[in-house]
């Protein structure tokens, strides 16, 4: 651990020298990466000196138990033995904080929350997530922008699609894809009996054009008129965009902007995202494989928390997690969950180093 560190702290003083060298500042990507990197090391550096200092006085300390003076070596014999509590919990500490950063963590997100069993009930409860995570983007002085929708009659989504902007957005968000189940009397329902509906969410990190390459000719593109709640048409212009990648199967659609090309934009950065998820998920399950972690597998089709409004209760089923502030956590605070995610996550991440 010593010399790892002493690596590291060699390396973040050499960062410091390129965030000031002409060359680097001149090259935005390389400025980037290397700020990127010199952030990260930032977090470890006071701990690893803590460490390295710790170490230093139990090395002198032993030197004094070796020698002749039994008054100091008494007193050294007990500053060691609280040092070395506290070394202990500083080297958990390192290991944590030296856990490789997951790369899309610092990115933008698109999340889509589509309707699942339940009918109309789940539709409401689609919008309800909706307002959850608008909340939760809120509270983190994040922007959050609809990209598309279906809507119900009544105030629900049977689908809705939306991107979040912000500092470390993905990593705050990524654990919220899955399905959601909700337990609650209904709006709908006249006889006061308690239904159980759901909805999928998919958190996409957003991807950058360098990241997925798409081919032209790999793509269909239909344009249509837009349609409002109950199948109006909304416009007289065929503004409204489908795109097929004709590969993978994907079909993103996009309608509420009024400009065609607005649409198009719009659909390519689903499409793409949707394809470097894609391609997430597959190295996820693989990794899920050797670390047994239902945490951040990816995998969308997994039952993940369950919101039961009678009770007041949300628990979340990846690490038996059960909190009864159903109503602060549905007004976006979900900190507390969130939290709780990342420390299951990281204890995983640590049993396979």
């Amino acid at each position: 651990m010593k010399e790892k560190l002493n690596q590291i702290i060699d390396r973040h003083t050499k960062l410091e020298s390129l965030l000031a060298d002409p060359k680097v500042i001149s090259d935005s990507e390389k400025l980037k990466e290397t700020a990127k990197e010199h952030t990260f090391l930032n977090s470890v550096i006071p701990t690893a000196n803590r460490y390295l200092t710790l170490l230093n006085q139990i090395q002198e300390n032993k030197e004094i138990i070796d020698s002749d003076d039994e008054e100091l070596k008494s007193l050294a014999i007990e500053e060691n033995e609280e040092t070395e509590s506290e070394l202990l919990e500083l080297e958990d500490q390192l290991k944590i904080l030296l856990i490789p950063q997951d790369p899309n963590d610092n990115k933008n997100t698109i999340i889509e929350i589509r309707a699942g069993t339940g009918g109309e009930e789940a539709a409401l409860f689609a919008a309800d997530l909706f307002r959850m995570y608008s909340r939760f983007a809120e509270r983190n002085v994040w922007t959050r922008e609809v990209i598309a929708s279906n809507g119900t009659g009544i105030g629900g989504f049977k689908e809705i699609i939306f991107s979040v902007k912000g500092n470390s957005v993905y990593g705050m968000m990524k654990f919220e894809s899955g399905v959601h189940r909700v337990q609650r009397v209904p709006k709908t329902e006249t006889g006061g009996r308690l239904h159980t509906s759901a909805a999928t969410v998919a958190v996409l990190p957003e991807a950058e054009d360098a990241e997925v390459d798409i081919n032209d000719s790999d793509l269909k593109i239909d344009t249509y008129r837009a349609s409002g709640a109950g199948g109006q048409h909304v416009n007289k212009t065929e503004s409204a965009i489908r795109i097929t990648h004709i590969p993978t199967g994907l079909v993103v659609t996009c309608q509420d902007e009024k400009s065609q090309h607005k649409n198009r934009t719009a659909a390519m950065k689903v499409l793409k995202s949707r394809l470097l998820a894609q391609e997430e998920e597959r190295l996820a399950k693989e990794r899920a494989d050797a670390r047994k972690s239902m945490v951040s597998t990816g995998d969308r089709s997994a039952k993940i928390r369950t919101y039961n409004f009678p009770q007041g209760r949300i628990t979340d089923h990846r690490i038996n997690f059960t909190s009864y502030k159903l109503d602060s956590v549905m007004d976006g605070q979900l900190n507390e969950f969130i939290e709780q995610l990342k420390i299951a996550d990281q204890q995983a991440l640590l049993q396979t180093e």
